[in-house]
């Protein structure tokens, strides 16, 4: 049963069936008509079971976005690959969806990323067929990605940032001025070489978090809190950012830093690398040196795993001749 009533921003339209309830304002009770009849068929669907044959697949990435995604840490990166599916996806309704529908997207895909890349999508949309499966939504008796083939694992990087890279970089960014929000990416990207640090653990450092040796970093991806030693060279770029603001150590947000850093690596015509490898470079350069072990290597970078230290600790021949000598 729906129900109008007039307010000050035009009308109100109130939906009630079988305890499912919503509402939303509109400039016209026209409009508050039609939403509200959509809204009621909606609901009848859901209470009879048949949601699947009014939903499509846009609109269940969309609900996924809107109501699964926020409570992820890495919602941000799903959102913005969640409105490219909306794009690129085969739009069809939930019941009329198979594996063929899924296997169209990837081969699209392949056309335009990487296998890493696709494989990365792939769990995503997995993930959302999943939550389409769940009892509270009950989009989906079957996840149309059961039994495609998914594209291989890449081997993983090795890259690590050069020295001359690291200077460019600082350069486009304005470094060591200490007055716009680039320069604050300039500083923070220099304390990720020396600490390995996230864009995301970086952009949330604040000063009560900052101790004399090392920065407590309260919630990271894994969901666990740890501590970051401090070089010496790390701690100068913490001290050279005090007095920027009164509570955050950089006061940018990851994506604000994300979008510098790439402008600056554009404005200095280099490529070739990511911000992620300054996890690479930092993990290398402590590596190399010896001082810590593999247990303490862990413990600073965050990995539950020590095979992780296999893959972001990337010496090359001559470093490891250096050690026979």
């Amino acid at each position: 049963m729906a129900y109008f009533e007039k307010t000050v921003k035009g009308y109100r339209a109130h939906v009630q069936i079988k305890g499912q309830r919503d509402s939303a304002t509109f400039p016209s009770k026209r409009e508050a008509q039609l939403w509200a009849a959509t809204k009621e068929i909606e609901f009848q669907a859901v209470a009879t079971g048949k949601a699947s044959t009014i939903t499509t697949t846009h609109q269940a990435f969309a609900k996924y976005r809107d109501e699964i995604c926020p409570d992820h840490k890495g919602e941000r990166w799903e959102a913005v690959r969640i409105e490219k599916m909306i794009r690129e996806f085969p739009l069809v309704t939930m019941d009329k969806l198979h594996s063929d529908h899924v296997i169209k997207w990837i081969n699209a895909r392949r056309g335009g990323v990487g296998e890493s890349s696709v494989l990365r999508e792939m769990k995503l949309l997995n993930s959302i067929f999943e939550q389409c499966k769940s009892k509270e939504w009950k989009l989906l008796v079957h996840n149309p990605c059961d039994g495609v083939a998914r594209p291989k694992e890449s081997a993983h990087r090795t890259r690590t940032i050069t020295g001359p890279e690291t200077r460019n970089v600082l350069r486009a960014l304005g470094y060591p001025s200490r007055t716009l929000p680039r320069h604050a990416v300039a500083h923070a990207f220099l304390l990720a070489m020396f600490t390995g640090m996230r864009q995301s653990e970086l952009a949330s450092i604040t000063w009560a978090n900052v101790k004399p040796n090392y920065i407590h970093l309260p919630d990271t991806k894994s969901g666990k809190a740890r501590d970051v030693p401090l070089s010496a060279g790390a701690k100068m770029v913490v001290e050279k950012m005090r007095g920027y603001d009164a509570t955050s150590l950089f006061a940018i947000s990851a994506a604000s830093i994300d979008t510098h850093f790439r402008n600056a690596k554009g404005r200095a015509g280099l490529d070739g690398f990511t911000w992620h490898d300054t996890r690479h470079t930092a993990a290398t350069r402590i590596g190399r040196s010896g001082k810590w072990s593999v247990i303490e290597l862990c413990k600073a970078f965050g990995w539950s795993d020590p095979k992780m230290a296999m893959i972001y600790v990337n010496p090359n021949g001559d470093d490891l001749a250096a050690k026979l000598r």
